[in-house]
């Protein structure tokens, strides 16, 4: 499938600062959108129905599954989490920048569905700061910890998959370098000639 946005998906394990980063990046830049993605987990914080994610029950997930209405989803952390095909292929059918947080295994999937989407791994700086990061959120028991460190060493084995790695040391490089992949994406050859194509028409380029 051909389209003139851009998709970008970032994955990172749980604590390495990934939801931080991509509110960053859409405060500053107004023509990502963000897609939110349907999970079975309850709300965490302040999170809102809608905003973060579509918080549905294990039977509505069910239902959504069996109508093929997602364009990828995988269990993570024994829930489910789920991205809606249409509401994907509507927007960037629309010229529209769509910015995708989801797990590693989803992200590979979508870039067999969308081999223009952009993959963006976030790493931790050291193991020792992801703990401490996951601690100090204070939204998991101890033994939920664990089990995100654990699953982390598998997830972010995964990062030679992706295009673009981003270390979220300090928080205002990650950003500046997470806006750098979207603004250096929006430029290149295949994405220019798919948003400007009436231009390159115009100009003969094929």
């Amino acid at each position: 499938m051909d389209y003139p946005g851009n998709l970008f998906v970032v994955a990172a394990p749980s604590g390495a600062g990934k939801s931080s980063l991509v509110k960053a990046l859409m405060e500053l830049d107004a023509r990502v959108q963000p897609a939110v993605s349907h999970t079975t987990r309850a709300p965490r914080g302040q999170e809102k129905h809608g905003r973060e994610y579509f918080f549905i029950s294990p039977e509505e997930f069910d239902g959504m599954v069996l109508r093929d209405s997602f364009l990828e989803w995988a269990h993570v952390h024994g829930q489910r989490y789920g991205t809606s095909r249409q509401t994907i292929e509507e927007r960037v059918a629309t010229g529209a920048d769509v910015i995708l947080e989801i797990d590693f295994q989803g992200a590979i999937n979508i870039k067999r569905i969308f081999a223009n989407a952009v993959l963006i791994f976030i790493l931790p700086p050291s193991w020792d700061e992801l703990r401490s990061r996951l601690e100090r959120r204070g939204e998991d028991a101890p033994d939920v910890i664990e089990l995100r460190l654990q699953n982390a060493a598998v997830e972010m084995a995964q990062a030679r998959e992706f295009d673009f790695v981003i270390i979220n040391e300090l928080f205002e490089r990650a950003v500046f370098d997470l806006k750098t992949i979207v603004h250096a994406q929006r430029l290149k050859f295949a994405a220019q000639r798919r948003a400007r194509a009436e231009t390159f028409k115009a100009l003969h380029i094929s």
